[in-house]
């Protein structure tokens, strides 16, 4: 699964790297996004032209009773988006692309390493980036829903989701998946709103190229969610 990443650039730069236009107020930088978190995501607009959006990190299907629902759809698998239930709809017609400076990850722990306090070994974090530096393109899915219980009158809530697959060679030492980083050949497939192949569709998620990222070990002081700061990327 993906459950913390970086967004640490701005919403002006990223919008750039992307060719797309952003009109709202910046997140500020965060290490340490975690799932019900707002977030950036990229769109393509009524008119063709692509927009840099702020979602919330945990989708609600349009038909979801509950904004709680979102924090169990923080991620959707590759293998099953175009058929299960709570996702076919957005993977037909509500594509993004989740802007990323990288992800964390956490590493089994290892026979004789560090315990944790019930006795175990301890999991290791690791941050994933590009050994390039570039930001990830990672694919997502998106969602606008309505609270049903405060009527027609109520807000929008536009929330998004990460789409992983299985772990490429740079990954399965940590872990078994791992999010779709689409190429840049693949973004405007990916987001025009009016592919509906389905089956080209679900060609792109496959798990990236095993030379397109680097692990690091990181501080435990990333487990916490409070802790925020550009020391949580420094390797150890």
């Amino acid at each position: 699964m993906c459950g913390r990443f970086v967004s640490s650039s701005s919403p002006e730069k990223i919008a750039e790297y992307f060719g797309a236009a952003f009109g709202g107020e910046s997140l500020g930088e965060n290490y340490n996004v975690a799932p019900t978190n707002d977030i950036y995501g990229v769109v393509q607009g009524a008119d063709g032209e692509l927009r840099l959006e702020v979602f919330h990190w945990g989708l609600v299907p349009a038909w979801a009773k509950d904004r709680k629902l979102g924090q169990k759809m923080i991620n959707a698998r590759a293998e099953t988006v175009a058929t299960k239930g709570a996702y076919k709809s957005a993977f037909r017609k509500h594509r993004c692309l989740i802007p990323m400076d990288g992800f964390f990850e956490w590493k089994a722990g290892e026979s004789g390493g560090p315990l944790t306090k019930a006795g175990k070994p301890a999991k290791q974090p690791v941050y994933v980036h590009r050994l390039d530096g570039e930001p990830l393109a990672v694919a997502g899915l998106w969602s606008a829903w309505k609270d049903p219980v405060s009527g027609a009158d109520a807000d929008w809530l536009h929330s998004a989701t990460v789409i992983t697959t299985s772990a490429n060679d740079t990954m399965a030492p940590v872990h078994d998946r791992m999010p779709v980083i689409l190429p840049q050949s693949a973004w405007a497939a990916w987001l025009d709103r009016d592919n509906h192949d389905l089956e080209t569709l679900s060609g792109l998620l496959l798990p990236a190229a095993g030379d397109l990222l680097r692990v690091d070990p990181v501080s435990t002081e990333v487990n916490n969610v409070r802790n925020r700061g550009p020391e949580l990327i420094k390797p150890i």
